[in-house]
């Protein structure tokens, strides 16, 4: 009754397409920027985690220099880092498409699917995480943090491959770049 389908040609739905009985522009665009504005910076810190796990702290503590005791709270607090992302990743993520995109125009418009490629990309970077974490923390409790590291270094590297092609598809959406 209150919504619209974006006009011919246009990628997106601005919140005053969707919402034409309220006078939204003041009050939704602060709450627009706030969601971007937090999206961005979990996304910059969650990224920007695992890529420090993968690029700093494994090789170090291959080398011997990281202890079991750190290697575990290395491992604890990414995997926590992961699960409140995800929450907010949930709400402003949710809030950003719900607002800016419309269920057809996901998947049919290039930043719709780049929308999408990102969301899939999030899922396959948590699990990843996740698993890499469970692995890393229960292998470094037993003291051999060279063999915990080894074990779990494939799992880190394509996490870190992951990141990078988050940070990609964000930077393609950031540019405004469709097809």
């Amino acid at each position: 009754m209150f919504t619209k389908r974006p006009p011919p040609g246009r990628e997106s739905a601005s919140t005053n397409d969707i919402y034409l009985a309220v006078d939204q522009s003041a009050s939704m665009a602060v709450i627009d920027s706030v969601m971007q504005v937090v999206h961005v910076l979990f996304a910059g810190l969650w990224t920007g985690s695992v890529l420090f796990v993968v690029g700093a702290v494994l090789p170090a503590s291959t080398a011997g220099s990281i202890s079991a005791a750190a290697m575990e709270t290395v491992s604890s607090r990414l995997s926590w880092l992961t699960r409140i992302s995800a929450v907010v990743f949930v709400a402003t993520g949710g809030h950003l498409a719900g607002t800016g995109y419309t269920a057809e125009s996901l998947f049919s418009t290039g930043r719709g699917q780049l929308v999408v490629a990102m969301l899939v990309l999030w899922f396959v970077l948590t699990g990843l995480v996740e698993v890499g974490c469970k692995r890393l923390g229960g292998s470094a409790a037993d003291d051999d943090v060279a063999a915990a590291v080894e074990s779990t270094r494939p799992i880190f590297l394509a996490a870190g491959v992951v990141a990078v092609l988050l940070l990609v598809d964000a930077g393609l959406l950031a540019a405004g770049v469709t097809w």
